[in-house]
């Protein structure tokens, strides 16, 4: 069962909450998607089954079409949001990390045509692996991150925070004028450029600046 964790594998004192995920917040992304910028912010959950360790085998499923990668910055929250300001925010954040937002990209596709919501194809069990939190104390300058992923030592993502098009207090500060956050709520970024299939045997390092390194590996569900 998943569980907060720092760095060094203590648990944290938060409970296990949703996840609430932006879309289309690096251009380079949007324009490989071959989808159009809008006005407002494209907002979607991924359920707390969803959650589940990094560090542990990633187990996909095989039946549903082409499994994506889509590495974001996560954020945790430690006190509750509603129609918060950006100052609001700063204050609320515990920690943050490197995710997962695996996507069923077939599924997705196939949804979006036929006009219907695409949540099964985000929120599935083991859809969102998660690495293990840093204090934000220990991340002074989160809009100023590097971070990258590469498969079978083959580089496939690299972004910075800072070519967010939303930044994070922002995006957060939108979340919550649509819904209350939660203590131990987690917050996913957005991904830059670089999103593919994954599959069984492929071997995952993630990398957050110089930070966090967390090396995994892809089985079939």
């Amino acid at each position: 069962m998943y569980q907060h964790k720092t760095r060094g594998g203590d648990p944290i004192a938060l409970p296990v909450g949703k996840v609430v995920c932006i879309g289309q917040n690096y251009q380079d992304h949007i324009a490989e998607m071959k989808s159009q910028v809008a006005v407002e912010a494209l907002f979607f959950m991924k359920p707390a089954t969803a959650l589940c360790d990094l560090s542990q085998p990633i187990a996909i499923p095989t039946q549903h079409g082409a499994v994506h990668n889509e590495t974001e910055l996560a954020v945790l929250l430690q006190q509750p949001l509603k129609n918060a300001s950006v100052e609001q925010v700063q204050h609320s954040i515990w920690g943050y990390s490197l995710a997962l937002d695996l996507t069923l990209r077939d599924v997705q596709q196939q949804l979006k045509q036929l006009g219907r919501p695409w949540e099964i194809a985000k929120g599935f069990d083991g859809a969102c692996p998660m690495g293990p939190f840093l204090p934000q104390a220990e991340c002074k300058h989160p809009q100023q991150l590097d971070f990258s992923l590469s498969v079978n030592g083959q580089l496939r993502q690299s972004g910075t925070t800072a070519n967010m098009i939303r930044g994070i207090y922002q995006m957060i500060s939108e979340m919550s004028h649509w819904f209350t956050l939660q203590p131990g709520d987690i917050v996913l970024t957005g991904t830059p450029g670089g999103v593919g299939p994954l599959l069984p045997g492929d071997e995952l390092h993630l990398q957050l600046a110089d930070k966090l390194n967390m090396t995994t590996k892809v089985i079939a569900a």
